[in-house]
């Protein structure tokens, strides 16, 4: 049998064995291409938050076999990157994992401040901590209405964009953009937050319980959800740590890992949280996972709140961080810094360095090296979607093709993050 391609103009495409390979590439081995249905999921899915395709081998409605595909977003971002001053790269960080860009920014940024050596302000620090986690809520908000969307629940999905709204509120009145914020940079912030920026905060701290409790009145008990997601998509314990699975996908297998605490960053050892841990390790265990998660992020930003205390946000450097703008009249030293940084740039290196943050996906890290000049020599993004996504075939095997959804889902990939 051959492969089943809707078209866009709703006829079907059957193609041979061979003719699939040419054009599909994955590599996946057909199992029984004479009795077996080989259907193509996709190029695009909504609960993939991109444009994937699956390849899928099926006896009756009983995965066989399958395979993602991707590629379809390809940008060259780390190419282009090493085509671009320190500074000027750090915009195309925002274009990979799109709904979270504050992480990575912030993983970038660390990683040139760890090559050039230099010490970032504690009031800055701790408004590195709040935005991400904030970040971290919003992206999880996406995660779950869209998870939920796909499991036929429309008014989570509703609510949680609802919610999500504040906080791209709050990240447009501090960056002036809603989503890509470019807001963390090299040396410290793009500026301070403003005198609101706290008392808005504090306003979302004071209505997101409640959200979450409603969220979950609507999903924790419901039926159906429960049958789509219990016992679906099951990543061992030991299967997640072989596979490299990170994030709440691996915490929902029970695996005990969080950057933050364990290999900890902006004085994340500073905070008191607890991570999440389930370890059925199916579906239902990974939105318990980031459903607590939500809830620790609030924590940790009520602590960031209490203790943001005046002071600096950038270091007092003006070859990296361009002086003040009021100061542009009345210093002519002022002046040639501001030039220098932006036609010029500042040098880095030579030297290499790995830096890891946790990602609301999961481990995200930069490789940067530098040669001494003012355009990073390579940089390469370990992303926990491209990792996390390879899981894909060991819990689908076996499953009903209605269950992919749900787990592709449950593993929650952004697609831009993947393909770069």
């Amino acid at each position: 049998m051959g492969l089943l391609i809707p078209q866009a103009s709703d006829s079907i495409q059957e193609l041979s064995v061979e003719e699939l390979r040419a054009k599909v590439g994955t590599g996946m081995e057909i199992v029984d291409p004479e009795e077996h249905m080989l259907l193509s999921m996709g190029p695009q899915h909504p609960s993939t938050h991109g444009v994937l395709r699956v390849l899928v081998e099926l006896d009756g409605e009983t995965v066989v076999n399958l395979a993602p595909d991707i590629g379809f977003l390809h940008t060259g971002i780390e190419k282009n990157m090493e085509n671009k001053r320190f500074v000027k790269a750090l915009v195309m960080t925002d274009r990979m994992d799109y709904l979270t860009p504050a992480t990575n920014n912030l993983v970038y940024a660390m990683a040139v401040e760890k090559l050039m050596g230099l010490e970032i302000p504690e009031r800055a620090q701790t408004i590195r901590v709040i935005v991400s986690e904030l970040s971290r809520i919003a992206s999880h908000l996406v995660w779950l209405g869209t998870s939920a969307l796909d499991l036929a629940a429309m008014s989570v999905f509703l609510y949680c964009f609802r919610e999500r709204e504040i906080i791209l509120d709050i990240f447009e009145m501090i960056a002036g953009q809603r989503m890509m914020i470019s807001y963390f940079r090299p040396g410290g912030l793009w500026r301070d937050v403003p005198e609101e920026f706290v008392p808005a905060v504090r306003k979302f701290l004071e209505i997101m319980p409640a959200k979450l409790a409603d969220y979950e009145a609507l999903l924790g008990q419901n039926p159906i959800f429960l049958a789509r997601t219990k016992d679906v998509g099951v990543i061992s314990h030991d299967d997640a740590i072989a596979w490299g699975v990170s994030g709440p996908s691996m915490r929902g297998s029970g695996v005990d890992w969080d950057n933050r605490r364990d290999q900890p960053y902006c004085g994340y050892e500073t905070y008191d949280f607890e991570v999440p841990l389930e370890k059925e390790g199916d579906v239902w265990a990974r939105y318990n996972v980031r459903m607590r998660e939500m809830r620790e992020s609030l924590r940790i930003i009520r602590q960031g709140l209490d203790r943001l205390k005046p002071g600096p946000v950038n270091i007092a450097n003006y070859k990296v961080v361009p002086p003040p703008r009021a100061d542009l009249g009345t210093s002519m030293e002022a002046v040639i810094h501001h030039f220098k940084v932006w036609t010029e740039g500042y040098h880095a290196g030579p030297g290499y360095v790995y830096q890891v943050i946790e990602s609301p996906r999961g481990e995200m890290a930069c490789y940067l090296r530098g040669d001494g000049g003012n355009k990073p020599a390579r940089v390469h993004f370990r992303t926990p979607s491209f990792v996390n996504l390879a899981s894909l075939p060991l819990m689908g095997k076996g499953a009903y093709i209605a269950d992919l959804v749900a787990m592709i889902g449950s593993i929650d990939v952004v697609l831009g993050e993947i393909d770069r």
